[in-house]
């Protein structure tokens, strides 16, 4: 069996395929892929054993991440909280081998998957180098079913909390709401001793995904209190990034803006709520998840060969950085995050 490789950001069977294939999602689409371009220079390769010229039936998408701190590799896919291989276990195991045998020819460091399921992963014989948890909102029951199954005080009062408050919304994509999200993220990044993404990415993001991103705004007396970002495609909601002013958390802010993503998707006709990753030691995060009925799914990381992962939130000397970023004024801790995060992808 041939392998064949393509630039998914040039051949237009790439997106055509995604569209159509259930297993799409907005992780694989070319507006995703050229926002990370964009932002991190990282060069997208899609390996298939589909020949040229032909319609594709098979195909892994992978960034090419050239860093002098962490090493060339492979990544399926960086910043994307998983990235479904779009081939079946045999197709995947055939592209793996041809991988394995190109790593050392190609000085990768190492080939990583995120998918959302293993079976594929295991039979390709990958090692697991990361476990995560994914919560999933199921949207096809009607809109009073789901509010009844949301927590009642952790969620319902808090919903009801935020309209006593006469919270005001916003949304949409101008440099004015992104702005305001990027305030809230350096608040939150910093209570976490841990540098922003980069402005650009977000502003390369909205650009490359046009009205599939959404920047979603909680206010107080004109005041900013909560925002979040969500992107769309298909039948299925993505929650990206979240933020907030915690000295008003108290007021419903993040309640506020999932209910109304909620409701939004529900007149959009979507069935599903992606709520994203969650890390296995922020049982508080889970939990704020679940409340909203979510259902909690292994997610599991996939290297070859094994890898222990380059994170900013774990080790002595990551304890130590997070102490020092706490304390960064607003400008250096974003400067800080514009220089590492495109090693960390």
């Amino acid at each position: 069996m041939g392998i064949y490789k393509l630039n998914p950001l040039q051949d237009p069977r790439w997106q055509s395929f995604v569209d159509r294939h259930p297993r799409g999602s907005v992780f694989h689409t070319m507006e995703w892929l050229e926002a990370l371009r964009r932002t991190y220079g990282y060069e997208p390769v899609v390996y298939t054993t589909t020949p040229p010229a032909c319609e594709l039936s098979n195909g892994v998408v992978f960034c090419r991440i050239r860093s002098w701190l962490s090493g060339s590799r492979l990544v399926s896919l960086p910043f994307s909280d998983h990235c479904e291989p779009l081939a079946s276990s045999e197709e995947l195991a055939e592209l793996i081998h041809w991988l394995r045998a190109s790593r050392q020819r190609k000085n990768w460091k190492y080939i990583e998957l995120r998918p959302l399921s293993s079976d594929g992963a295991r039979t390709a014989d990958l090692t697991k180098s990361e476990s995560f948890s994914l919560q999933v909102l199921d949207l096809r029951p009607s809109i009073d079913t789901l509010f009844r199954t949301f927590h009642k005080s952790c969620v319902q009062r808090k919903i009801q909390r935020a309209e006593r408050e006469k919270l005001t919304y916003e949304e949409g994509r101008s440099d004015t709401l992104l702005k305001k999200f990027y305030d809230l993220l350096l608040l939150t990044r910093r209570r976490h001793g841990l540098p922003p993404q980069p402005l650009v990415w977000f502003r390369n993001a909205v650009a490359c995904l046009g009205d599939r991103v959404l920047i979603r705004i909680a206010s107080k007396d004109g005041r900013p209190v909560a925002s979040i970002v969500t992107m769309q495609y298909k039948d299925v909601l993505v929650y990206k990034y979240g933020c907030s002013d915690s000295r008003l958390n108290n007021l419903g802010g993040n309640s506020l803006l999932f209910w109304r993503a909620i409701q939004d998707a529900k007149r959009d006709g979507v069935v599903k709520f992606d709520l994203g990753r969650s890390e296995p030691d922020n049982s508080g995060l889970v939990t704020f998840k679940e409340n909203w009925g979510a259902v909690s799914e292994p997610l599991e990381y996939y290297r070859l060969p094994a890898r222990q992962a380059l994170h900013l939130n774990s080790g002595w000397r990551t304890r130590i950085a997070r102490s020092v970023f706490s304390m960064m004024p607003d400008p250096l801790l974003a400067a800080t995050g514009r220089l590492l995060y495109r090693h960390i992808g």
